[in-house]
């Protein structure tokens, strides 16, 4: 084809894509203005499936959850379709070259993941409700296939993983400046601070959760001295940010996961021997259960609720005498402990707790926030809940799958002699202990919000361990 053939056909599309957008725009139709990026990234799609990857990364924290229960549609835009296209197109692209990395496969940890998805399906046959279960399943491969599977491929060029933590920080700490401001017009009160980082987050849990999985980066990015002064200040001022946000948030199980994270921290940099942690464990677990009538007696006569004043809301996370919060998390625990206990094996189904737990609950367990119409969350736990829906099997595989990720987290820092991928393998480890220890009280990873950084963090460690030696020199580059 000539330059003129070329400048033709140039005229001609842009010609024909001017009227049609006007008309649309005459008739009060506005997405036509749309179609050259939808179009644009389709082609990504096909030439260049990681710019994908990278681009969801960055819309994640500008996501809106859209729900329709009339229709039982709930769907975060524009993240989970564009992960889907990814899930699709991984899948083609398996098909037609036939091959795929067999050190990921052979890994341990994959196999736990592997083995996680499978007993998903099995489950999801056996369900309760088998459209509620098959629907869980499609979503949680479209996290896990593409910030999984294809990310450890996307991580095999290393400067990729300092990309992927900044293009989920720098939206993020947009949200968080814009979720200040509007709290400020409140005047910093409690109450506000559990709503205002709406429609981006849907309340201060999630959000709290995702700060702490961040904080521990920005430390060892604003410590680490192979980064330019400009960037260690510019980590260090996020940073102060994100505590603030932290703080903000008023959310009592971000604070205690980033604490005991912390401590997870100064146990791996003292060099503390497991067998002394185990032990530490070991001995806190016979105190409890030697005086633990004296415990809860000293729990019960705590009234202290939410509050503004940091040092009565610390106070409140240890009430379970009149704390409507605590008191919801431990009726939907025991409502699920009770499901587990008549489907121990199978579960009742993925997805279908919060349809299925309100027959389990009990009168003297409710409080003034219980409800029979499942409309207001699951189990509020990472491990209660899949218990409940997938059975014993369901929760090992979880806790395989995070065990794991420390145990390779650990590993790649305790033989790398590279100090920059000590510190961001280590601060990974530390992120995610805090999203696990979390994980006791609310659970996430059916959102594009925690799975995005949750299972890249994990991919990241994966990665490190199989493709990048010592000194972190790139063995493969994605092509």
């Amino acid at each position: 084809m000539t330059d003129r053939s070329k400048l033709i056909w140039v005229y001609l599309f842009s010609t024909l894509f001017i009227a049609f957008n006007s008309i649309l725009i005459v008739n009060n139709y506005l997405w036509g203005a749309l179609l050259p990026v939808i179009i644009f990234v389709l082609l990504l799609y096909f030439v260049s499936l990681d710019k994908i990857l990278l681009l969801i990364t960055f819309l994640t924290p500008l996501a809106v959850n859209i729900q329709r229960p009339e229709m039982g549609i709930a769907i975060s835009l524009p993240t989970e379709p564009l992960m889907i296209g990814v899930l699709v197109f991984f899948f083609v692209k398996l098909l037609y070259e036939g091959k795929y990395d067999l050190v990921i496969l052979r890994n341990t940890l994959t196999i736990a993941v592997l083995f996680n998805l499978t007993w998903i399906f099995f489950t999801s046959l056996t369900s309760e409700i088998p459209i509620v279960s098959f629907k869980y399943l499609i979503s949680r491969l479209w996290f896990v296939i593409p910030f999984y599977f294809f990310a450890i491929l996307l991580f095999k060029k290393y400067s990729n993983i300092k990309l992927f933590i900044w293009l989920y920080v720098i939206p993020f700490l947009g949200i968080i400046l814009f979720t200040i401001y509007k709290h400020s017009l409140r005047g910093f009160d409690e109450e506000s601070g559990h709503w205002v980082m709406t429609p981006f987050y849907n309340d201060h849990t999630v959000y709290g959760a995702i700060i702490c999985l961040f904080i521990p980066l920005l430390i060892g990015f604003a410590v680490n001295r192979r980064f330019s002064n400009s960037t260690r200040i510019v980590s260090f001022s996020v940073l102060l940010v994100f505590i603030l946000a932290l703080i903000l948030s008023y959310s009592r199980a971000a604070w205690i996961s980033l604490a005991v994270a912390m401590v997870v921290f100064i146990i791996v940099i003292l060099k503390i021997r497991f067998r002394w942690v185990i032990l530490s464990i070991g001995l806190f677990i016979g105190i409890f259960y030697t005086f633990q009538q004296q415990i809860l007696d000293r729990l019960e006569k705590n009234k202290q609720d939410s509050s503004a004043n940091f040092i009565e809301h610390v106070q409140s996370i240890y009430n379970i005498s009149s704390d409507a919060s605590n008191l919801e998390r431990i009726n939907r625990w025991q409502s699920a402990i009770r499901m587990f206990h008549e489907r121990p094996f199978w579960g009742w189904g993925p997805g279908t707790y919060q349809f299925l737990y309100a027959p389990f609950q009990m009168s003297k367990e409710k409080t003034i926030i219980s409800t029979n119409a499942g409309d207001l969350g699951n189990a509020h736990s990472e491990y209660i809940g899949p218990l409940a829906e997938t059975g014993i099997l369901g929760m090992l595989s979880m806790l395989a799958i995070f065990g794991l990720s420390v145990y390779y987290g650990l590993r790649i820092y305790k033989r790398t002699d590279n100090r920059e991928i000590k510190i961001i393998s280590l601060a990974i480890v530390v992120g995610l202990v805090s999203y696990y220890v979390h994980g006791f009280l609310n659970n996430f990873l059916d959102t594009d919000k925690a799975s995005v950084p949750v299972w890249g963090f994990i991919a990241i460690l994966i990665a490190l361990n199989i493709y990048h030696d010592n000194k972190g020199v790139e063995k493969n580059v994605i092509s």
